[in-house]
């Protein structure tokens, strides 16, 4: 088994927490107190929905879900270069030196395409993710609507969410550097895979979808090969 810090059991239980019910929040369709169980707005096409102010509201929070996606899995991804550029110089093992190098140069192009795409559509650069940072009124109000925490509680409300930090120090200084890299990796591609199938259901921007797809495919993968390695490598870890 592979022996994760603390505070990816903590980052990972925040995501599926406070993300998590944001996103079902997104995904959930507004509905209002009927006096009739039988009656189905989705079906009556002529049937205006009873509380009309729900529906631009919803619209304006997936608006947003793509927005800080990029806020959020940028730093994510800087991150993994991080990474990978020390194993590109302390792995032992050359394959784990070939992941690195294409991790690095993937998530690289990601990275300038979510940038990119952040300026034509929001027509500013992005902004760097600070501990606190949280979305503005429309999904809290939805949050609220529903006694739920919203975005700003969940996604971007801790520092352990997407744009968390590795301590690249005490990674470059392992002892047994190969093993350390696989347990930091993983669940650091486990998040982002995570992110990625939640926006799926929520980007309003096919170039978003076709990102998060990528990520979901490729980092999926990726995480196959370190768990073979990673049996393979230090089988006792594994009893």
């Amino acid at each position: 088994m592979i022996h994760r810090q603390p505070i990816l059991y903590s980052l990972a239980g925040l995501l599926a927490g406070g993300v998590i019910t944001a996103l079902i929040l997104l995904t959930a369709r507004p509905t209002a107190p009927s006096n009739s169980s039988n009656s189905d707005p989705v079906s009556n096409s002529t049937t205006a929905p009873a509380n009309p102010a729900s529906v631009p509201v919803r619209s304006r929070i997936m608006g947003q879900t793509d927005q800080h996606f990029i806020v959020m899995m940028i730093p994510h991804h800087e991150d993994a270069v991080a990474m990978a550029d020390l194993a590109s110089n302390r792995a032992q093992h050359p394959e784990l030196k070939a992941l690195a190098r294409s991790i690095k140069t993937t998530q690289t192009r990601e990275i300038q395409e979510m940038q990119t795409w952040y300026k034509q559509w929001y027509g500013t650069t992005v902004p760097q993710w600070q501990p606190g940072m949280g979305i503005k009124s429309p999904s809290n109000q939805l949050a609220r609507s529903a006694g739920s925490p919203g975005w700003g509680m969940g996604m971007m409300g801790h520092r352990g969410m997407m744009g968390m930090r590795t301590d690249l120090v005490a990674l470059q200084n392992a002892k047994d550097f190969d093993r350390t890299f696989i347990e930091e990796m993983i669940p650091h591609h486990q998040m982002a895979v995570m992110m990625a199938q939640m926006v799926l259901t929520n980007s309003q921007y096919p170039e978003i979808q076709r990102l998060a797809e990528s990520i979901v495919k490729t980092q999926t993968a990726e995480i196959n090969q370190m768990q073979q390695w990673y049996q393979t490598w230090y089988p006792s870890q594994t009893q």
